[in-house]
């Protein structure tokens, strides 16, 4: 090996080296087979910096399998509208809306990102960041900005949020890919057929025609407004099935 990366010790959720006098080792085995290979690989690189020991927590590998059910559950959603759909092929930057080019920005900029952590071995950060990306900007707000263009077969614009769904999907399962190899492998295979597999595929590369400063700017505004709406309404106790001006 030209290069070795040396992780901390993994200790008990009491901060305790595992060992057999105390009888509070942790079968790796187990616990894949309670929420499976994916969710421990992920647990074992969150929040973890080079040397520093860690605690092993049943609740965080819990947490990684959630997000492994919301990474799956995504894809399933983006495959079947793509699925029912024509030909998406033809989309060019002129078909992107506002919330289209705000979530290609984004996936660009975190490839950048995530290859400078990778390229300086800061596996925990570069993670953290996927993750951010992948559960709130992705699937928390861009998957739901798109859901009234992919039921309104009327909407013009409809295979361009298509498009964004596809590529935007590709990019993230490929920067998640170290971390979580076995869920991203089979979405990948799935949800294209231009490369054979995940594992030998192309790594994102940062793209300056991706870069849409002012298109992003304009959604994380919307986005701040929506925010501050949620709150006001939470605060004054208005249900959320009941309609309201705003100005």
């Amino acid at each position: 090996f030209n290069t070795v990366l040396i992780h901390g010790l993994v200790r008990d959720s009491q901060g305790r080296k595992m060992s057999k006098s105390l009888g509070n080792g942790i079968d790796p085995l187990e616990v894949i087979d309670k929420y499976g290979a994916d969710a421990l690989s992920m647990d074992e690189n969150s929040g973890k910096a080079p040397g520093n020991n860690t605690r092993f927590s049943s609740e965080r590998v819990e947490n990684s399998r959630n997000f492994a059910n919301k990474v799956w559950n995504a894809s399933r959603f983006i495959m079947m509208n793509i699925e029912k759909a024509a030909d998406i092929s033809g989309v060019t930057e002129k078909d992107l809306t506002l919330a289209d080019k705000w979530i290609l920005s984004k996936v660009n900029a975190l490839t950048k990102d995530v290859t400078e952590n990778l390229d300086k071995y800061e596996l925990g950060i570069a993670l953290q960041k996927v993750y951010d990306f992948i559960w709130e900007e992705f699937c928390d707000w861009y998957i739901e900005m798109v859901k009234p263009r992919l039921y309104n077969d009327e909407d013009k614009t409809k295979a361009a949020a298509l498009w964004t769904l596809k590529t935007v999907l590709i990019n993230a399962l490929k920067l998640l890919h170290p971390y979580m190899p076995f869920i991203t492998e089979e979405i990948f295979c799935n949800v294209q057929n231009e490369e054979e597999s995940i594992m030998i595929s192309k790594w994102p590369e940062y793209k300056d025609e991706w870069n849409f400063e002012e298109d992003e700017k304009a959604v994380e505004l919307i986005k701040e407004a929506v925010r501050g709406i949620r709150n006001t309404r939470t605060g004054m106790n208005v249900p959320p099935s009941r309609k309201a001006k705003v100005f």
